[in-house]
């Protein structure tokens, strides 16, 4: 692939696997606006943050499936097209119920460019340089809280927050001229898959049943957690305890987001001399460090309102490195099932992010402390994963060396 062409390649992967956060980050700053004008409190316009959640953890699932059996293109159609209806659907809510299941229904169609654009760095690139693709996918996912937040407080300023779904369709609908045009095909269709329920679980305790995937799944799920802790808990943090103004706030989220994006790149030159598994150990380990100083800060009042900032910043550059790394190291020993291996790497961690997201509201308790406190705990367990996961990944493969020497030894006596 040449370099014009790869650059093209991996813009599109990472708008597709941006449109997510961006859809997230982009209504963040209407939040008071949506309460005001649907008559209800930003905790229950919170809850239409936690229905997308759902429904980009659970539509993964679907899928998965339909783009190893009928290719990468066609099912990503589909989902994009069902996104933009329930932009429009969104744009015109009525009530705050409304908005919630408009907002599940666009996740699920939204869904279709995350697990698509994870396939297809399996299918396009080697495996060797799938953790430094990430990274640069990163790049390219970290712009969204920086533009999405910023552009989503002006234009509910200038036109009012409807108007944020209207430009989210028009991002969806360039988003589907440049797969039509410039998006190489990735896997082809394979007819011998079958879509039978029966098999299709069975894919997925087969990705579910390997010792790597299910360790730095699971490992990144939880770390990437506390980034969905923040993303559901800083609305209310920084403007309602903190009082800064809208546009305020998406500068903030922007400057927060320099740190995520920054240490994605510098995970690409730490790849040159380390691996993948030393880089992702040492980031878990600074982010824990930094999550318990936030929490302790935060119970003892020593934080305001720029130490805060600060802390935070550290904690989602350790999520730089983390997340490329774990992703890379997940679908790695897959190939024909990367589809299936994506959706559940999704599906796993979308849906913690999402019960970090409804824990943040629930124990919402007029402080800081929900936030503070759930992303220290999961920096905490991501860590202990992944120290735990890392014993099995080892005993696995000496298992399989082992089998492997015995049948050569049968062979040779035979």
């Amino acid at each position: 692939m040449k370099g014009k062409e790869k650059f093209l390649t991996i813009l599109i992967l990472g708008l597709l696997s941006a449109i997510g956060p961006f859809s997230i980050d982009m209504y963040l700053p209407g939040f008071p606006d949506i309460a005001a004008d649907l008559n209800t409190t930003v905790a229950h316009v919170s809850l239409s943050l936690s229905s997308f959640f759902i429904g980009i953890s659970f539509g993964q699932l679907i899928y998965g499936p339909f783009i190893d059996r009928f290719g990468r293109k066609k099912p990503l159609y589909v989902g994009l097209f069902i996104y933009l209806i329930a932009a429009a659907g969104c744009a015109f809510a009525s009530s705050v119920n409304a908005l919630i299941v408009f907002r599940l229904v666009q996740a699920l169609g939204g869904c279709a460019g995350m697990v698509t654009s994870r396939a297809l760095v399996r299918d396009i690139f080697p495996v060797s340089e799938n953790a430094k693709i990430f990274s640069l996918l990163m790049l390219v996912v970290g712009v969204s809280p920086i533009i999405a937040p910023t552009l989503g407080g002006y234009v509910t300023a200038a036109l009012g927050w409807r108007y944020v779904f209207a430009v989210l369709a028009l991002i969806a609908v360039i988003i589907l001229v440049a797969i039509h045009y410039a998006l190489p095909e990735g896997r082809k269709a394979d007819s011998s898959l079958s879509m039978r329920p029966r098999q299709i679980a069975r894919n997925f305790l087969q990705v579910l049943k390997e010792p790597q995937f299910y360790t730095y799944v699971f490992t990144g799920s939880v770390a990437s957690a506390g980034l969905y802790t923040y993303i559901a808990g800083s609305p209310y943090v920084f403007m309602q305890l903190y009082h800064i103004t809208e546009k305020q706030y998406g500068w903030v989220f922007a400057l927060i987001a320099m740190g995520l994006i920054g240490a994605s790149q510098l995970n690409s030159v730490l790849l040159k001399n380390y691996k993948s598994e030393q880089v992702i150990k040492v980031a878990l380990l600074c982010q824990t460090a930094t999550g318990l100083v936030l929490f302790a800060g935060t119970t003892l009042g020593w934080l305001d309102l720029f130490s805060t900032i600060f802390f935070i910043f550290i904690f989602l550059c350790c999520q730089g490195f983390i997340f490329p790394n774990s992703s890379a190291l997940s679908l790695a020993p897959f190939s024909k099932n990367a589809g299936s291996a994506s959706a559940v790497m999704g599906c796993i961690q979308m849906a913690i992010g999402t019960l970090a997201s409804v824990a943040v509201s629930f124990l919402s308790n007029g402080t800081a402390l929900p936030m503070t406190g759930i992303m220290c705990f999961c920096a905490f367990a991501a860590f202990c994963i992944l120290m735990a996961g890392s014993k099995m990944i080892i005993r696995h493969r000496a298992s399989i060396e082992e089998v492997e020497e015995e049948s050569a030894e049968m062979i040779s006596m035979s």
